[in-house]
């Protein structure tokens, strides 16, 4: 496998932006696991702090998918070198993410909170999500996904595995975060603007990284779509 040229410093800034990735990740969880189950402590829904929510979510999704996009990718590898590219990645959105994560604002409310046969139906739905995260994940390399693999090997083209949960639909990894939001349970309010902000997100960037992928697989890519028809909800989108 060739290697990569990269210095000593250079592979200490990616090891240092994935352990901001899990940071930033590790945070999210905590947010939306545990402290968004308790509804807020206030007396009536605010929709200021709703409206601040969207706008906080909207300018990380905004960065995500901008930095994501073959020119501005082109533009920052100009700038750290292509090894490093996605590390400048990773440590952007990381410390968005957790802007969005620290700044929200608690909006009090319960939309419903079910018991029984209903309760256990929706934990299997998060826990179906988070399988089809782990899944996806692993086949996509997680050192790959935090810019730390890009620093010990030569930049190579884009290979596009058709593996389970790949073979299901384009996008697996959106399809457990939707899945693990949206069967939440209790269904505070704050935790139905965190569901449904970055999962309409998804929805709309998803066109938009396939351009990019297509760009970057070519013909490849274009097979792909063609094998597995639905890109992130079977049967409907």
């Amino acid at each position: 496998m060739p290697q990569s040229t990269v210095s000593a410093a250079g592979r200490l800034t990616a090891w240092l932006g994935g352990g901001l990735f899990v940071v930033a990740l590790a945070t999210g969880a905590w947010t939306f696991v545990v402290t968004m189950a308790t509804p807020a402590a206030l007396p009536a829904p605010r929709l200021s702090a709703i409206a601040w929510n969207v706008f906080a979510f909207t300018l990380f999704a905004l960065h995500h998918s901008a930095l994501a996009r073959t020119h501005a990718r082109d533009w920052v590898a100009r700038h750290t070198g292509p090894a490093l590219e996605r590390s400048a990645y990773v440590w952007i959105a990381s410390l968005l993410f957790l802007a969005v994560c620290l700044s929200w604002q608690r909006v009090p409310g319960v939309l419903y909170d079910p018991s029984g046969g209903w309760r256990v139906l929706l934990l299997a739905v998060q826990l179906l999500g988070l399988g089809l995260t782990i899944a996806g994940a692993r086949v996509l390399d997680v050192l790959d996904l935090a810019g730390i693999r890009q620093t010990a090997r030569a930049p190579r083209p884009t290979v596009i595995r058709v593996v389970w949960p790949f073979t299901w639909v384009r996008h697996p990894l959106y399809l457990g975060w939707a899945l693990m939001v949206g069967a939440a349970t209790p269904m505070t309010v704050d935790r139905a603007v965190w569901a449904i902000v970055s999962t309409l997100y998804l929805v709309i960037a998803i066109p938009w990284e396939e351009r990019s992928l297509s760009a970057a697989a070519g013909p490849a890519y274009s097979a792909y779509c063609r094998q597995v028809r639905w890109r992130m909800l079977p049967g409907v989108y």
